[in-house]
This record gives C-alpha cells, sequence and structure tokens, in this order.
C-alpha cells in the first residue's frame, strides 16, 4: 500500500514504509484508474534480476489521502486485514437458515421459560451472551451463562468457517467494526436478540447465595432473551434498586461482587485503564473526546464470563483429583498433556520488567512487590487504586501493562497469570473471536465421550489466531492514533497541558491531560542545552544546567504539527 505517483511516461507505487523500501514500478496499463497522489493497494508481479525497483499493479484503489473512508480502509491494508466479503461468502451466509428446526428444540435444554436478558454497550448489534436466573427450592440460585451457537450455522470445513478461521477476529476501529462473520450471521442469526428465540452453547451453575459453585452443567440450549439491557441502563437498575428484571440484576450483581471479591483475593489483578472514545460527526471528524468508565453492570457481565471461561477450561484440562493452590495460582496447572485443548493463556511477568517497574514507581512514592504472585497482585491492585483520578493514573497502568506478559491460545496450558487462574479459555465470544468456535466444537465433541482431537492442528490454529489478535489490536491503535492527530490538525498553535508519558534517545512523549492524545517533542527541538539520555532514570539531563525532564513530569505544551499521513503529533514545549 503507498501513494501513486505519475508523471508522462512511467508511475510508481510509494510504500512510505520501512518493512518496503523500494518503490514499485506500475506499468500504465496497471493502474487500474488510480489518479495521482492517492492511495492504492499493489502487488508485485515481477522483479526483474539486476532492476533496483520491482515492477506491479494496482488491485485496489483507496482514494485521497485524508479523507476519512480512505484513511480507515489503509489501516485495514496496512496490517493485511480485509475490509469487505467476497460475494461468494455473501451467498453463504444468505444460506444459512434461520428457523430453528423440531430436531433442534428436541436435542436441547430448554431455557424459554426462566428469566433472561442481555447486557451490552449501547452501539452494539452483535449481542454473544445473555444471563439467565431461577431461584431454586432449597434457596440456591441457577445462573445461566447462554453464548451463541455459531458452531451450529458455521460447520466445520465450510467456506464460512475457512473465512472465520482467515480472519480469526473481529477488527474494532474507533469508528466501525469490520466482523469476522457476515452481518446475517453477526447481527442476526446468531446474536442474542431480545423477544426472539435463539440457539446457545451454554454453562449452567448451581450457586449459593455466597456464590459458591455446587453442580455444574455445560450444554446446547434453547433461549428466549426478555430484555436487552445497555449497561447505563442496568447499572439504573443496580443503583436505584428500580427498573425491569430488577430482581434478576440485583441478585446476578450481588453474586458478580461476592466473585470478584474473592478473585483479588486469590491473586488476580486489576487493570482498569482509562479507555479514551471518540464523538464522530457523519463526515467521521472527531468533535470531542470522551471516556469509558467500568461501571458495577460491567462487572456484572465480567465476573460471570470469567466464570464460565474459567469452569469450562477446567472441566476439559483439569485431570481428576488435581488439588488447586490458589496461593500459587495459574503455576500450578500440570504441564503434562491432556485432552487437547485451546486455552487462553498467560505467563509470569519477566523479572527485569518487573523489577525496572517497581524502580519507577518508587519515584513517585508508591510501592510494590516483585516476588510470590499473591504480593504482586495484591501491590498493584493497592497502586492502581492510589493512582485512580491522578495525573500519571493513565502513565503508571500503561507501564505496569508492559511489565506483563501478553496473553496468547496455546494448546500447552501454562495458566493465567494476570487471572491468577491455573485453567483459562475463551468461550463466551464466538462472534466475533474464532478461538471461541473451536472451544465450542471440541467441548462438544468432548461431551459426547469424543477422543482427544490433534494437537499439532490446534496449536497452529492457536498461533494464527493470537497473530492475527496482534494485528487487529494495532489496527484499533492506528486508527485511535490517525484520530487523535485529526482532532488536534485544527489545534495548531494552542497551549495544552500534559504529563511526559516516555522519555527516549530521540525525544519526550507528552501526552495531554485532557484527551489523552500522545505527540512527541523532538530532541532537536530542546535547544537550550545538549541533553543526554539516562535510560535507567527515564530522564533527558542537560549537560551544562542540569535540567532534566522525567517521566511522570507534568509539562506544558504547544501544538506545532499534526501529520496525518504518518498519524504523528509534534509538540514544542512552552
Amino acid at each position: 500500500m503507498g501513494i501513486v505517483e505519475i508523471s508522462k511516461n512511467w508511475a510508481f507505487l510509494n510504500p512510505g514504509s520501512k518493512e518496503m523500501p523500494y518503490d514499485l514500478f506500475i506499468p500504465p496499463d496497471k493502474l487500474k484508474g488510480a489518479k495521482n497522489g492517492q492511495k492504492a493497494i499493489a502487488k508485485i508481479t515481477e522483479w526483474p534480476r539486476g532492476s533496483k525497483n520491482p515492477v506491479g499493479e494496482i488491485i485496489e484503489v483507496l482514494g485521497d489521502p485524508g479523507m476519512h473512508e480512505v484513511e480507515m480502509h489503509a489501516i485495514l491494508a496496512e496490517f493485511e486485514l480485509p475490509s469487505k466479503f467476497t460475494l461468494e461468502v455473501e451467498k453463504a451466509a444468505g444460506a444459512v437458515p434461520i428457523e430453528i428446526t423440531k430436531k433442534d428444540y428436541a436435542e436441547r435444554r430448554d431455557f424459554r421459560k426462566i428469566p433472561t436478558f442481555t447486557i451490552d454497550p449501547a452501539d452494539a448489534k452483535d449481542f454473544d451472551d445473555a444471563l439467565s436466573l431461577k431461584k431454586l427450592k432449597n434457596g440456591n440460585w441457577e445462573v445461566g451463562i447462554h453464548i451463541a451457537d455459531v458452531s451450529h450455522y458455521v460447520q466445520a470445513k465450510s467456506l464460512l468457517d475457512q473465512e472465520a478461521y482467515e480472519r480469526a477476529t473481529s477488527v474494532y476501529l474507533v469508528d466501525r467494526v469490520v466482523p469476522m462473520l457476515p452481518e446475517k450471521l453477526s447481527n442476526l442469526v446468531c446474536s442474542l436478540r431480545p423477544n426472539e428465540e435463539k440457539l446457545c452453547f451454554s454453562a449452567v451453575f448451581e450457586m449459593t447465595p455466597g456464590a459458591e459453585v455446587l453442580n455444574q452443567w455445560f450444554g446446547r440450549t434453547v433461549i428466549l432473551s426478555k430484555h436487552r439491557f445497555t449497561y447505563e441502563e442496568a447499572q439504573e437498575i443496580i443503583e436505584s434498586g428500580g427498573g425491569d428484571m430488577k430482581e434478576e440484576i440485583l441478585q446476578l450483581h450481588k453474586l458478580a461482587q461476592v466473585l470478584r471479591e474473592q478473585r483479588f483475593r486469590e491473586g488476580s489483578f486489576s487493570f482498569e485503564r482509562v479507555e479514551v472514545k471518540f464523538h464522530i460527526d457523519e463526515n467521521g471528524y472527531p468533535t470531542g473526546v470522551y471516556y469509558k468508565e467500568n461501571m458495577e453492570s460491567n462487572q456484572l457481565i465480567e465476573e460471570f464470563m470469567l466464570l464460565a471461561n474459567k469452569r469450562v477450561a477446567e472441566y476439559i484440562g483439569k485431570p481428576p483429583g488435581t488439588k488447586m493452590d490458589a496461593d500459587t495460582g495459574s503455576n500450578t496447572a500440570p504441564k503434562t498433556r491432556t485432552r487437547t485443548f485451546v486455552y487462553r493463556i498467560h505467563d509470569k511477568p519477566n523479572n527485569e520488567r518487573l523489577e525496572s517497574f517497581a524502580y519507577f514507581v518508587k519515584r513517585f512514592g508508591y510501592r510494590i512487590q516483585t516476588s510470590g504472585q499473591k504480593r504482586i497482585s495484591g501491590s498493584i491492585n493497592r497502586l492502581m487504586e492510589e493512582i485512580r483520578g491522578r495525573k500519571e493514573q493513565n502513565m503508571i497502568e500503561n507501564l505496569a501493562i508492559r511489565a506483563m506478559a501478553k496473553a496468547e491460545y496455546s494448546t500447552m496450558n501454562i495458566g493465567h497469570y494476570g487471572l491468577s487462574f491455573p485453567y483459562y479459555t475463551h468461550f463466551t465470544s464466538p462472534i466475533r473471536r474464532y478461538p471461541d468456535i473451536m472451544v465450542h466444537r471440541l467441548l462438544a465433541h468432548y461431551l459426547k465421550g469424543g477422543e482427544s482431537r490433534s494437537h499439532n492442528k490446534y496449536e497452529s490454529r492457536c498461533k494464527h489466531s493470537s497473530e492475527m489478535e496482534r494485528k487487529a489490536m494495532k489496527a484499533e491503535w492506528a486508527s485511535i492514533k490517525y484520530k487523535q492527530v485529526e482532532f488536534l490538525s485544527d489545534k495548531i498553535g494552542e497551549v495544552f497541558e500534559g504529563v511526559i508519558s516516555g522519555v527516549t534517545e530521540w525525544g519526550l512523549y507528552v501526552e495531554l491531560t485532557g484527551c489523552k492524545c500522545e505527540g512527541m517533542v523532538p530532541m532537536r527541538d530542546l535547544t537550550d542545552d545538549f541533553y543526554d539520555y539516562d535510560e535507567y532514570n527515564y530522564r533527558l539531563r542537560g549537560k551544562k544546567t542540569g535540567n532534566q525532564y522525567q517521566l511522570g513530569d507534568e509539562v506544558k505544551v504547544k501544538v506545532t504539527c499534526a501529520n496525518l499521513a504518518r498519524r504523528q503529533l509534534d509538540f514544542s514545549l512552552v
């Protein structure tokens, strides 16, 4: 992907990328209508021996740089992510039957008469999960966690399955969702829409009023969601004690809070990063910034999804009679290979990174432990509470997350360190994650007494899913960064308060306090002295004056440049 440059006798595509440092020569008859200065995608058709530049042809014209739609599609192209489905895939989705058959009803546990609801963001269209609640005669509660039965509609080895596998995940850009499945499936057939009977794969638990799980059941069900709540609506019921289905929501809220407290007691980390969102007008232009809150209604859904994911993984992976040691958490999972399964794993943090993070927060007057799962998680959770609402919150949260290992998918279980779960998987979002579809298929197979599946096949699929997840996250960040630059593009010369969020040998990164947009003060603009980069102490220090700029320092900066093409903001210190 790059910019088309056309003259009288020749044309080039300039990728402007370190990964592809050569321009592509494009013959005039291979331009596909591209005009000078437009963004386009090309493929290399040949690279003659002795020639400096490869020869290519334009396969897709994106349009003029700076246009909202063009830039969003360019981001997807940059990370090799698809922007649309082929006609064949759309036809395959169109042929999927909506009607539930008599055979479906006969083979499933019927939850249609049990109070059931969904809680999702206000703008959501695909509803993966629903909750049901029933009071049992013995005073306990039957909690149903109902997940869209995507694997019923997307058959293994089908065209739809192959497409879902290749994509591996839905991609969430700043203004849109690029779904893993065509809209008919993601928003209609599979989506747990209110007042429509839907097929699910469910985890059902008998729980005491103290949230202890006494019994569990996994299997296919049919449900009827009575209400579609937004997180804000559910939060209003939790706070006011009144509203539709208040008994169910309030009781599930109580159980969720007990589960949450217990999880943190056993060593789970509490990272609640400030999530920045943009108000975007009809032309795609960002008009303002707002912050996504983690409310108790979010926690209600989160805790029951975590419970289902954890229990499904334990059911498949935990050998009979295995003793769970809560103090060491994720390290207690046996390293022996049992039945092949897809786990969501998270390794222990790198000791050097953790020590470096501890040294840094100490300069702010905070302390964390660097040994022992419970001690580390407990001290970091206290740190997260202490920094909440302070200027350094976002910076410290980001550094804490960077000190941790990255979660990924694997058939070799090492547990999930961040959650302190010896066994963990992804079972609850099959509309938007392919690993969840694999989990559903494997669980269904093993529930029928099936033999273990191919380890190598599923490990390969896990690696692909992890790679695609990383690409999707990079694309999401690129789209946010583009909107940050665009948001400040008409504010050149304006002064903002900020916090130094990064220190490098080429300059200072500053995060603006109000909008969380990050830009750089280049080293070349610090003209009052010659500054040395002190990597160990996260600072720049002037040789003559002794002036220093350190990570976490409050500064005032002026916006000097907003480069949309590079998604880069330049600031100067005031």
